[in-house]
C-alpha cells in the first residue's frame, strides 16, 4: 500500500502541494495502522514459551516469532515464569523451547509453571496443539530432560503433538531453525489470515558470536589467591577494543580453548598414530594433531568413545558399567580420570586418525560469568577464573579453558570471544533498592560487576555481600577492593565465611542464619536477592537457608514461605546465576 504520488506538474502551488503531500502521509500511515489492526485481530495467535538459563531459548524464541510473522500469525513471546497455569491451559497453539539446566533439571525461570503443570490436579488441555524444541548437551545423562517432560505431560493432559519433538545438542542452530521452518507452517495451517504488516524493526545483531567469535586480547593474568592456597584464581582482563561489542553487568563471555598439547600428544601416541596424519575436518584438511589441539573434546570421553573402546576390549567392568542404568556407578569409575587414563588403560587398542576423530565431539566455548561493568570499562571484560588441576594416575591432569587461560593464552594470539547476555541476572534498574548478593569462591564474580556498576550510577541503594571461601589468609579474592568499597561506602555489609578457619566449617548460607532478621527485612523493603556459584551443593543450602529466614523472621507457615519465594521469582527479585 503506497502513499499517493503528486506530480510535480498538478496544477497546485508549492503551499498547496506541501499540504497535499502531509495529509497523504497521515492518511497513508492511518490506513497501514488499520490494516495492521485489522490482520492482528483476525490472526492466529501462537504461544512462544521459552525456558532459559543462559538465554539461548529466548534467543530462539524471538527468531520463531519473525517467522510467524511472515505467516499471517501473531506470536507472543513469553517467559515461562510470566505466565499462569490457568493462561496456559486457555492456550490453542504453543510452542514450547526449554534448555535442560544441571542433570535434567528445569531453568530457574521455568520451574514454577512446570510445578504447577505437573501437579496431579492441572487441568485438562483437549484444545491445545503443541511441540517442543528441547536443548541440551549430550555430555549429561539426561539430555533434553526438561524438554522431554514438557512433551510428555503436555500429551499426558490431553494435548496434541503437532509437530514432534527437536532434541538438540550445543550446536543448536542448524536444527532449531529447522524445527521453526516446519512447525510455523504447520501452526499456520487453516489460517484465515494474511501476512501480518509488521513494521518493527529487528533488533540489530552483533557482528560477532558463537559462529563469528571476535579474536581479543589478553591485557591481564593476575594471580589473585595466594602461593601456598590449595586453590589457583587468576584475574584476567581481555580487550574488546575495536570489536563495536558492548556488554552488561551479569552477562557471561565464552572462551573457545585449544587443548593442552601434553594431553594431546599423549593420546596420540595412545592410540597408535603420529599426529602427522592428515584428516578432513569440515571441510578443511588438517594434521591429527591440530585437529586434536583446536576442533575436539578429549578431555572427558563420551560415551560414543567409552562404548566403542569398551567393545573393542572387550572389558568386563566397563561394559557392565555403560549397559546398566546406574549412572552413579559409571561417574565413580570415571571420577578424576580423562579420555588418555581410559586409553591407557587398554594399551592394546589403537585406532586410526579417522576413526578417532568420529567417535569425538566437536570443541565447545566455556562460559564465565563477567567481573567488570561494562560502564566502567567499554573496552575491557574482566573474568574470575579457577584453574583446575589435580594429580592423578601419576600426572598432572588440568581443566580446558582454566588452564588455556593460564597457561596457553597470551597477548600475541588472539582469544576467540563472545557474549551471552544474562536479560535477568541484572542491577535492579531502581537505584534505591537494596542489593543482597551471595558468591562464594569465583561467585563473587558478577557481584564485583555490579558493585562497579552501581558506583558509576551512583546508586542510592543498599548492598550487602556475602562471600567465603577456604581460608581468609589465602583465598580472600579482591579484598582490598571490596574493603575499599566499604570504606566508600558502596558495599553497606559484607559477611564472610572461611569454611576452614576454624574446626566447624561455616559457610556462607550460615552467615545468612546468623543475620536472618536483617536479611528478610531488605527483603521487605523490596531488595533483590542473587546467588552465583556452585549449583550443586552451595545454591541449594543457601536456597533452603532463604526459605527457613523467610518462613522464620516472615512469621509464615511453609505454604506462606514457598509463596513468598516464588513471588520473589516471579518479581525477577530472586535470581541465580549458578553451575
Amino acid at each position: 500500500m503506497k502513499a499517493p504520488y503528486i506530480p510535480k506538474n498538478a496544477p497546485y502551488s508549492d503551499t498547496q502541494r506541501a499540504w497535499l503531500s502531509g495529509f497523504f502521509a497521515g492518511m497513508h500511515s492511518h490506513m497501514l495502522q488499520s490494516a495492521n489492526s485489522l490482520d492482528t485481530a483476525n490472526a492466529r495467535v501462537i504461544n512462544i514459551l521459552y525456558g532459559t538459563q543462559t538465554g539461548n531459548s529466548e534467543s530462539v524464541a524471538n527468531d520463531a516469532a519473525s517467522v510467524a510473522k511472515t505467516h499471517g500469525l501473531v506470536p507472543a513471546v513469553k517467559s515461562m515464569d510470566e505466565i499462569t497455569l490457568e493462561q496456559l491451559a486457555s492456550m490453542e497453539y504453543v510452542l514450547i523451547i526449554t534448555s535442560t539446566y544441571g542433570e535434567g533439571e528445569m531453568p530457574d525461570n521455568a520451574q514454577i509453571l512446570w510445578d504447577a503443570v505437573s501437579a496431579n490436579d492441572a487441568p485438562r488441555m483437549e484444545q491445545m496443539k503443541y511441540s517442543v524444541l528441547a536443548l541440551g548437551d549430550t555430555s549429561y545423562d539426561k539430555f533434553c530432560q526438561a524438554g522431554i517432560d514438557w512433551d510428555h505431560r503436555l500429551e499426558d493432559l490431553g494435548a496434541t503433538r503437532l509437530f514432534d519433538r527437536i532434541d538438540c545438542d550445543v550446536e543448536f542452530e542448524e536444527p532449531a531453525e529447522n524445527w521453526i521452518s516446519e512447525v510455523i507452517p504447520m501452526m499456520a495451517d487453516g489460517a484465515n489470515t494474511t501476512a501480518i504488516l509488521d513494521t518493527t524493526a529487528a533488533p540489530k545483531k552483533p557482528a560477532y558470536n558463537r559462529k563469528n567469535p571476535f579474536p581479543a586480547k589478553l591485557l591481564v593474568n593476575r594471580l589473585l589467591t595466594a602461593e601456598n592456597s590449595s586453590k589457583e584464581t587468576r584475574h584476567y582482563e581481555i580487550s574488546i577494543a575495536g570489536s563495536g561489542l558492548s556488554y552488561e553487568a551479569g552477562d557471561a563471555l565464552c572462551v573457545f580453548p585449544s587443548n593442552c598439547p601434553d594431553l594431546v600428544a599423549g593420546i596420540i601416541k595412545a592410540i597408535g598414530c603420529t599426529g602427522d596424519e592428515d584428516e578432513p575436518v569440515n571441510g578443511e584438511l588438517m594434521p591429527l594433531s591440530e585437529a586434536l589441539r583446536t576442533r575436539f573434546e578429549i578431555r572427558i570421553p563420551n560415551k560414543e568413545l567409552l562404548t566403542e573402546i569398551a567393545l573393542r576390549s572387550g572389558d568386563q567392568e566397563l561394559n557392565s558399567l555403560l549397559e546398566s542404568d546406574d549412572k552413579d556407578a559409571l561417574s565413580d569409575y570415571l571420577w578424576g580420570k580423562d579420555t588418555l587414563d581410559i586409553l591407557q588403560q587398554f594399551p592394546d587398542i589403537e585406532f586410526s586418525a579417522a576413526e578417532f576423530l568420529a567417535l569425538l565431539k566437536p570443541l565447545q566455548h566455556r562460559a564465565y560469568s563477567i567481573s567488570s561493568s561494562g560502564k566502567m570499562y567499554p573496552d575491557t571484560v574482566h573474568l574470575t577464573v579457577a584453574s583446575v588441576r589435580y594429580e592423578t594416575n601419576g600426572r598432572e591432569h588440568k581443566g580446558v579453558c582454566s588452564t588455556y587461560l593460564a597457561d596457553l593464552a597470551d597477548s600475541e594470539h588472539p582469544i576467540p570471544v563472545f557474549f551471552t547476555p544474562n536479560k535477568v541476572f541484572r542491577v535492579p534498574d531502581d537505584d534505591s533498592l537494596p542489593m543482597i548478593m551471595v558468591g562464594p569462591g569465583t561467585g563473587v564474580a558478577p557481584f564485583r560487576a555490579f558493585l562497579q556498576e552501581r558506583e558509576f550510577r551512583k546508586a542510592k541503594g543498599k548492598n550487602w555481600l556475602f562471600f567465603g571461601d577456604r581460608n581468609a589468609a589465602t583465598d580472600f579474592i579482591y579484598k582490598d577492593e571490596l574493603e575499599a568499597m566499604q570504606d566508600k561506602g558502596i558495599l553497606t555489609r559484607l559477611d564472610l565465611a572461611f569454611s576452614r578457619d576454624q574446626e566447624e566449617k561455616i559457610y556462607v548460607q550460615d552467615r545468612m542464619r546468623e543475620h536472618g532478621a536483617e536479611l528478610f527485612a531488605w527483603l521487605e523493603q523490596g531488595g533483590y536477592f542473587f546467588v552465583c556459584g556452585d549449583a550443586y551443593r552451595m545454591a541449594k543450602d543457601v536456597d533452603k537457608a532463604l526459605f527457613e529466614i523467610i518462613a522464620e523472621h516472615g512469621k509464615m507457615s511453609v505454604i506462606e514461605a514457598a509463596e513468598y519465594v516464588n513471588k520473589l521469582k516471579k518479581e525477577k527479585r530472586y535470581v541465580r546465576d549458578v553451575y
